[in-house]
């Protein structure tokens, strides 16, 4: 993909919007990455759910779909999906907040491709998305999320006991959150 189709630039990745196009690739690497991501995790991992997950994304202004492409250089080719970043429940007004939801795919992981990645997107949400607070909710178990949002500089505000329906139950939570101010954006 040419390098104008990205929305912000790393010195390793690159965030875009998702597209329909996108469906073989992000189907194809979420199969490759059930193991890393079960049981926290399940994207679409066919092209009839991906189109329908997609089409949330591009349509729905209360969200918000990033890829995580890996710049040249890397272990795949320049563009390849890397994993992906989700503003989800946007609320503007008085609130300017969103909640992340996020996954690596397998061949990305333990790269710090993420990292680089959700600190691009948290960077565009305070800067041309408007927002000034962003709010992940992850199980106590998840120790490589709970890695990711410490590194990027979120806060722990608290737990959430039967939080969100995954996997058939109820799952318990932990709230972090970054806002503009901590990260010096001009969204503060």
């Amino acid at each position: 993909m040419p390098d104008s189709d990205y929305l912000a630039e790393g010195r390793r990745t690159a965030i875009r919007p998702f597209t329909q196009a996108d469906a073989e690739e992000f189907t194809t690497r979420v199969r490759e990455s059930r193991d890393l991501h079960r049981p926290w995790l399940f994207p679409p991992d066919d092209l009839r759910t991906y189109a329908a997950y997609a089409g949330r994304l591009i349509e729905d202004p209360t969200r918000e779909g990033f890829l995580v492409c890996e710049r040249g250089g890397g272990s795949g080719p320049a563009g390849s999906i890397a994993g992906f970043i989700n503003i989800n429940n946007i609320v503007a007004g008085a609130f300017r907040c969103g909640a992340l939801g996020y996954g690596a795919f397998a061949h990305a992981a333990g790269r710090g491709l993420m990292g680089e990645g959700l600190g691009l997107v948290v960077r565009y949400a305070f800067g041309p998305l408007g927002l000034h607070r962003l709010e992940a909710n992850i199980q106590p178990g998840n120790e490589g999320s709970l890695a990711l949002v410490r590194r990027s500089g979120f806060r722990l505000e608290g737990f959430s006991p039967d939080f969100l329906f995954i996997d058939g139950a109820w799952r318990d939570h932990e709230r972090w959150a970054i806002t503009a101010e901590m990260t010096g954006s001009p969204g503060a």
